[in-house]
């Protein structure tokens, strides 16, 4: 008896460790604090989306903190990866040999979903990869970063979608993203249209008017994407996320969320990503002041 007991136990042990290893894992990682606080939270924002990623059944995350992982193995095993982080010139993903790093796992079908200022990358570096690997990116001098109030009025079927209600919201929402030519294999996920005083610029970095972004008035503008690509691979970009409270958003929040689960392949909940986010929980972990 007692061993017939000592065996069902050691293989209910198995089936529990099956079960952890087979679930997709998802790696977040943060950028170092460049902002005023309540902007730019990285940190606290990766720690709260992992949080909301808990009890997610199937899924299992871990998140890094101020930049680039100092961990070799950081990535092991990822289904899919958020930065969420600076980028341009500076972004962690274009230096050293981050970028081939980052190609073997495309290559091997993982996912990339990047958000705020980590879809902003050099045309001639970081560029061309993002186009194969998320589908688009943010172009110094041809997309533009200005601050205005979003009005989802629709949203697609998708399974990112899933439990989102139509929404509207202030962010430093950016657009006219470089995308792929006739955004081919790419899936509007957010559509807002700018007003013409937003089209200005006024409080875009560079400050505008951009001719080509003014004379595009009226035009909706794609704030957030999918794409499937041919190697099997799921990217996502997200252009809002400039200021922590958003994620106090239950409709911001589960866009970003569901599309975590999509990338990594793992099949999105009817409801979405179900995650209660207290004023508590948005006050944790920010950044020290001034930094």
């Amino acid at each position: 008896m007692k061993t017939t007991l000592l065996t069902l136990l050691a293989t209910a042990l198995c089936w529990s460790v099956d079960a952890r290893a087979a679930d997709k894992r998802i790696v977040l990682v943060a950028g170092h604090p460049s902002h005023g606080p309540g902007e730019h939270e990285f940190n606290a924002g990766v720690q709260l989306l992992h949080q909301c990623l808990q009890n997610v059944p199937g899924i299992t995350s871990r998140f890094y903190l101020n930049g680039w992982p100092k961990d070799p193995k950081a990535f092991d095993g990822a289904d899919t990866i958020l930065f969420f982080m600076d980028g341009g010139a500076g972004h962690p993903i274009i230096q050293d040999d981050h970028l081939k790093i980052i190609g073997d796992l495309m290559k091997k079908g993982a996912g990339l979903a990047c958000a705020h200022y980590a879809v902003e990358v050099p045309k001639d570096k970081g560029g061309p990869e993002f186009l194969d690997w998320i589908g688009g990116y943010y172009e110094t001098g041809f997309s533009t970063n200005p601050h205005w109030e979003a009005d989802f009025k629709s949203l697609p079927n998708h399974p990112i979608t899933r439990g989102v209600k139509p929404f509207r919201i202030r962010d430093e929402w950016y657009y006219n993203i470089r995308f792929r030519p006739e955004l081919k294999g790419v899936t509007s996920i957010l559509v807002g249209k700018p007003d013409d005083e937003t089209r200005q610029g006024k409080s875009s970095s560079p400050r505008g008017p951009y001719p080509h972004v003014v004379a595009a008035s009226g035009r909706e503008e794609v704030l957030a994407w999918a794409v499937e690509r041919p190697d099997g691979g799921r990217g996502f970009g997200f252009t809002g996320a400039h200021f922590h409270r958003n994620w106090g958003n239950e409709n911001f929040r589960k866009i970003v969320l569901n599309a975590l689960l999509w990338t990594a392949h793992a099949e999105v909940p009817r409801n979405g990503v179900e995650c209660a986010v207290t004023d508590e929980d948005l006050k944790k972990n920010l950044d020290p002041k001034g930094k």
